[in-house]
């Protein structure tokens, strides 16, 4: 989930300090998310799962894909 995390920030072209205060976090408790020093909360886990689009399970590294849950709408839609 880690390295997800910081990848998907710098994939975003965002510094830590954004993100953080997109998450109404601390710069030092958000780098604490990447490096693995800290859990997110679970608030904190969807507020980034919305901001990045993408799911939790995606970020908690339960799937590889990104998108799956949007893939799963669009295909209701097509039925």
């Amino acid at each position: 989930m880690y390295r997800r995390l910081r990848d998907m920030r710098e994939d975003a072209d965002k510094t830590q300090a954004e993100l953080a205060a997109v998450l109404n976090v601390g710069q030092t408790t958000y780098s604490r998310y990447e490096n693995g020093k800290a859990q997110p909360s679970l608030d904190v886990l969807r507020q980034l799962a919305i901001y990045f689009e993408t799911s939790t399970d995606y970020l908690l590294g339960l799937t590889d894909d990104p998108e799956p849950y949007r893939q799963l709408k669009n295909k209701a839609k097509e039925q």
